[in-house]
């Protein structure tokens, strides 16, 4: 009877569903784009790692999942695990602020400057800008995501490219954050 709530196969007989082996195909061939993307969510290494390392299991332990979304399920994963480990909500105060970049020494002002501007936007206004802009998800899904409206996720893509446009402007006229 369980058969027939979930079937494994189709009239022509094939397993649709992902297996561990397919997972592991595209973890072997997303591994660094899944990282990234975990890194651009969490702004930290640390966490970043975990992220992944959770998002491996979470993986490995699903059977449930059309092979032919087994790739976006993958990238959602490591989405719904940076959340998990960062619950990023909207604050009143969002800030933009990018001490590290200061007192950093580098060969050319614009260096890893793309990075660095999106690493620093608080939290929310990073995982939006990221979900939205970088990964193409549309308003409504992050707002699901995050708990949050779709007008709040447009307000805040909205604050992260005036920030991140704000920091470029600074870059390209001379005015350098570096004191």
């Amino acid at each position: 009877m369980a058969e027939q709530a979930h079937p494994q196969t189709f009239g022509n007989g094939e397993n649709q569903y992902a297996t561990r082996e397919d997972f592991r195909t595209i973890l072997d061939d997303d591994l660094n784009p899944l990282y990234q993307l975990s890194f651009l969510l969490t702004a930290d290494h640390q966490k970043a790692e975990r992220c992944l390392v959770a998002s491996i299991e979470d993986c490995a332990n699903e059977s449930r999942v059309f092979r032919a979304w087994a790739r976006a399920w993958a990238k959602r994963v490591v989405v719904e695990n940076a959340i998990r480990e960062l619950k990023p909500r909207l604050s009143r105060s969002s800030s933009f602020s990018l001490p590290f970049l200061r007192n950093q020494e580098s060969s050319s002002p614009t260096e890893n400057f793309t990075a660095d501007a999106l690493l620093a936007l608080a939290d929310f206004e990073r995982f939006v800008f990221v979900l939205c802009v970088l990964e193409r998800y549309r308003e409504n899904d992050c707002a699901l995501l995050l708990g949050c409206s779709a007008s709040q996720v447009r307000e805040a893509c909205t604050g992260a490219m005036k920030a991140l446009a704000g920091i470029s402007q600074a870059f390209c006229s001379g005015d350098s954050v570096r004191r």
